[in-house]
């Protein structure tokens, strides 16, 4: 803040104490001159009519209304008395004018132009009755010279005015520009940190999920069956990766252009990643997830041992940007809750449904269901929800009827074209189909991957 701006802000903030001590110094030189000027050998009257009109000039700003009232009053008084002119006390209702015309309200200073115009009449005829004009030619000119003086300084008044209106609504308008800045700045955070919460959730519990069945089904077969507990081992290290390199994905956009990639001592990392930036597996750069990558996701569940089965029905078609990476992290929290409640030796059954304007998930298990326990604390659903609304969808989840439990997404998709081509060929082999878990509640499958 530059000198100039603190003695405005000083000014501002101490107008009355300000006008009233250049109020009280005017008055010490204006009152003893009108008195000389026209007390003509009287008494001190004219000192007391003086001091009346300048005296509330001291709170021209403050209250620049009842100021101009007052200047008014006193002029009007003096003339009543006998006193046509005092000058130059009088020109304290000039001063008074241009105050309430700058910082009064706008039917104040219209009030006093037209008073100003109506005194300056008053004053010609007063002269012309005391003696001072002989004839009405010289009082017409005064009323004419009077009201000019009166019409001018209102004019510059009104300049004035305006150019302070204009610069109190910049700065109104910088100020609240500020404040909007400010709640979009934080309204971004908060919807940035809410979709890192969901997706460190989604990654960290899913992977977690899988890790743990590993590890407890590797523990218990280590005795009887070794090649078992090896093969859960492998499944767990591969799972660990997996997550790693999410994880990279996900805190890469964190990091700066130049900040060298995470070299974490004794890291393994897959075969052919070195973790530098431009490493499709741990690389900040490499793709999300996206609905294509369904059958990886399932054959990741399966390897823990699971009965799952994935089922598509209608064409694929190419998603939005962002719906993909909604699907798949809606079947992801799906698996890892069937892996965390259903209980033991689930069945599961992914449904993923092309319509012509909507693409439908389906994770349904004959686990638990409403006797599931849980301890309240989980985000999945409400992430869930949260994911789908962002494209105008829905999230439905709970128990089935009959034991278990269902997750139904329902994303909307633009229009197929007429000549569209299917995106994942390979995902429409025409392999046997066997009856999902609830006959009678699901439509013919045409496709199926084998479990």
């Amino acid at each position: 803040m530059s000198w100039w701006e603190r003695v405005n802000r000083w000014e501002a903030a101490h107008r009355f104490v300000i006008d009233a001590t250049l109020t009280a110094a005017v008055a010490l030189v204006v009152v003893p001159i009108t008195h000389e000027v026209t007390s003509r050998g009287q008494t001190g009257m004219t000192l007391v009519l003086s001091v009346a009109v300048v005296a509330p000039l001291a709170w021209r700003r403050s209250h620049p209304t009842a100021s101009v009232v007052s200047v008014y009053l006193a002029a009007l008084l003096h003339m009543l008395l006998g006193y046509p002119l005092l000058l130059p006390a009088d020109l304290a209702v000039l001063a008074a004018l241009y105050s309430v015309t700058v910082h009064g309200p706008r039917w104040a200073h219209r009030v006093a132009i037209t008073g100003a115009l109506v005194g300056s009449a008053v004053v010609a005829v007063a002269s012309f009755g005391s003696g001072i004009a002989h004839d009405m030619v010289p009082a017409l000119w005064m009323t004419a010279f009077a009201g000019t003086i009166a019409l001018a300084v209102w004019a510059f008044g009104l300049v004035r005015r305006q150019r302070r209106l204009t610069i109190d609504a910049l700065v109104d308008r910088a100020h609240r520009l500020e404040v909007e800045r400010d709640q979009q700045s934080r309204i971004a955070t908060s919807a940035e940190r809410a979709r890192i919460a969901r997706e460190m959730h989604d990654i960290v519990a899913h992977s977690l999920s899988v890790i743990i069945a590993q590890a407890d089904g590797g523990r218990y077969a280590a005795d009887a069956d070794p090649a078992a507990a090896t093969r859960a081992l492998g499944t767990i290290s591969e799972t660990g990766r997996a997550a790693l390199a999410d994880m990279r994905r996900l805190l890469g956009v964190l990091r700066t252009e130049d900040t060298a990639p995470d070299r974490t001592p004794g890291l393994v990392l897959p075969a052919g990643a070195t973790g530098a930036p431009g490493d499709g597996a741990v690389g900040p750069t490499a793709p999300q997830p996206d609905g294509g990558e369904l059958e990886t996701l399932v054959e990741q569940v399966r390897a823990s041992g699971v009965r799952i089965s994935l089922v598509r029905m209608g064409t694929p078609r190419r998603l939005p940007p962002g719906a993909g990476l909604t699907v798949y992290r809606i079947c992801q929290e799906s698996l890892t809750n069937v892996l965390k409640h259903a209980g033991p030796d689930p069945s599961v059954t992914v449904l993923v449904q092309w319509k012509s304007a909507a693409i439908r998930l389906e994770v349904s298990d004959d686990g638990r269901g409403a006797a599931a326990e849980s301890d309240g604390l989980g985000q999945g659903l409400l992430g869930m929800r949260e994911r789908a609304a962002m494209f105008g969808g829905s999230v439905t989840a709970g128990p089935r009827p009959g034991g278990g439990f269902r997750v139904r997404a329902e994303l909307p998709l633009p229009p197929a074209p007429d000549d569209h081509q299917p995106t994942h060929p390979e995902t429409l082999a025409a392999t046997p189909v066997a009856a999902p878990h609830d006959p009678q509640e699901r439509t013919p499958m045409t496709t199926r991957r084998p479990a």
